[in-house]
């Protein structure tokens, strides 16, 4: 039975760990991503609630630097 070299068995073996290892990378990176995707959504409703009390407070018509904290146009 004819075999590869050990030269060619070496690179294609390598080649293969490469490949496994760049799909696992995939993996990883996906799961990261719908972790920041799940963050993302908890900040935009904790941004929404925030929103909701400064408007309860201030009034609709209120706008605040974000910069400074000042507030104008109050309503209230």
């Amino acid at each position: 039975m004819e075999k590869l070299s050990k030269k060619e068995l070496e690179t294609l073996q390598g080649l293969q760990r490469e490949f496994a290892d760049a799909k696992l990378t995939l993996g990883e990176l996906e799961v990261q991503k719908m972790q920041v995707f799940q963050k993302v959504d908890l900040l935009k409703k904790a941004f929404a609630e925030q929103e909701k009390q400064l408007v309860e407070k201030y009034g609709e018509k209120a706008v605040i630097n974000i910069k400074t904290g000042e507030i104008n146009g109050e309503d209230k």
